[in-house]
């Protein structure tokens, strides 16, 4: 698990196909692996990924075909900025919230413009992902723990503040932007608790809707 607090920012060094997956290295930059052992994990660019090698100025992580077929992460090339958050523990201040590191879909940024100091954007997701988006609820944006602005459809508002812009990945954005979307991790477990005894049969989840609802006593 993961705050969503972003620790420093990388760049991907290497990235070697393995056997119809891929392994990244990760030059970590301004991030501490002092405490870091093999079989850690690291958000990148918000997908957890397991450490395989420490070569001392970063590390090494296998990426599986799932992961690059539902992520960003195929796209990536050497040189790429990445976030970087190492595992939370016990005494880990959750400044943002909890993020799983399992990316939900992956979105585009559709506009950037100035808002006073900070700078104000509006990401499209994929439909499936725009029920799990509220205004003021929590994102996770490429690893970073962001708040909702606004909620339009399937697009939705972040306001960036200038530490947040210097800090991560997140000024490199530009309209048509793709990045890394995890929803908060509460409403899906509470998508998967409407669905009661349901949820053991085949092909639940697929249609929670106001019918839905209603049949099952939780709308009138």
């Amino acid at each position: 698990m993961f705050t969503g607090i972003i620790e420093a920012v990388g760049e991907i060094v290497a990235a070697e196909p393995r056997g119809g997956d891929l392994r990244l290295r990760i030059k970590s930059n301004g991030l501490d692996l002092a405490d870091v052992e093999l079989g850690d994990s690291i958000a990148t660019n918000g997908v957890c990924l397991t450490v395989v090698e420490l070569p001392g100025d970063g590390y090494w992580a296998d990426v599986s075909v799932e992961t690059l077929d539902f992520t960003t992460l195929r796209s990536w090339q050497v040189g790429r900025r990445v976030n970087l958050e190492k595992a939370l523990t016990p005494t880990t201040r959750l400044g943002g919230h909890l993020v799983s590191g399992h990316v939900d879909g992956v979105g585009e940024v559709v506009s950037r413009h100035l808002d006073a100091r900070s700078w104000r954007f509006r990401i499209k997701a994929p439909a499936e992902l725009a029920k799990y988006i509220a205004h003021k609820g929590s994102i996770t944006v490429d690893g970073t723990s962001l708040t909702v602005n606004a909620v339009d459809g399937d697009e939705f508002e972040l306001n960036i503040v200038p530490h947040t812009i210097a800090e991560t990945v997140i000024g490199d954005y530009q309209a048509g932007t793709q990045v890394n979307l995890e929803v908060d991790v509460i409403a899906r477990y509470l998508e998967r608790l409407l669905l009661g005894d349901k949820a053991a049969e085949s092909g639940a989840g697929k249609g929670i809707d106001l019918a839905f609802l209603a049949e099952n006593g939780f709308y009138k």
